[in-house]
């Protein structure tokens, strides 16, 4: 084995070591405990309403006839820019009956990586205001702190799980994480909103 090669498995072994022992791995484990309950939940409370209540195929098709795409996707944007506040899983199953299912995934997908951007910079933005500062730190105090000590694989997590994405954005906008690097992790977004299509649009 070249020289290369042994000082990036010894680099591998000692992010390991740092990860197991500062607690990522656990942080990883309870936040998927914790994100499967609910998803479980929420794909069979849809199945047993549209069975028996509502038929959801027919709700989204006249949501999408009676709005027009450029509201929804407006309000949308506006969630993933701000916290989160409704479950994306509802926009990506209202894009399954567009006239273009894929176009309008896709433009979801860019969407919250762009709302994801916007957290970020209020993030940067916070450490200007030194009442708001104080304030998001004791509420974010947690998402401060994991992002301070894991960095872009705290990125990742939030990119893919069912984590406030726009809260670990603006974490790490609030700590000045480097945005080159956080471009570059969060582009996951896109490959958990096309994975999670690929089960709602099964369904709905």
């Amino acid at each position: 084995m070249n020289m290369p090669q042994k000082a990036k498995k010894k680099s591998i072994k000692r992010l390991h070591k740092y990860y197991s022992y500062t607690g990522f791995y656990s942080f990883v484990s309870y936040s998927l405990k914790k994100s499967i309950l609910p998803i479980a939940g929420f794909i069979l409370l849809i199945i047993v309403l549209d069975q028996y209540v509502i038929d959801f195929s027919s709700l989204f098709t006249e949501i999408t006839n009676t709005y027009a795409p450029i509201g929804i996707l407006s309000v949308f944007f506006a969630s993933e820019s701000l916290l989160g506040l409704i479950p994306p899983e509802i926009f990506i199953a209202w894009s399954d009956k567009t006239a273009s299912p894929i176009v309008y995934l896709s433009l979801l997908a860019v969407l919250s990586y762009l709302g994801g951007i916007v957290s970020y910079f209020i993030g940067k933005l916070i450490l200007r205001i030194p009442v708001v500062y104080d304030y998001v730190e004791v509420r974010m105090k947690k998402h401060l702190r994991n992002v301070r000590k894991w960095g872009g694989f705290l990125i990742i997590v939030g990119a893919l799980l069912p984590i406030p994405f726009s809260m670990t954005s603006m974490a790490a906008g609030t700590i000045n994480y480097s945005f080159k690097n956080y471009l570059l992790f969060g582009s996951l977004r896109f490959v958990r909103f096309y994975l999670f299509a690929l089960a709602i649009f099964n369904l709905v």
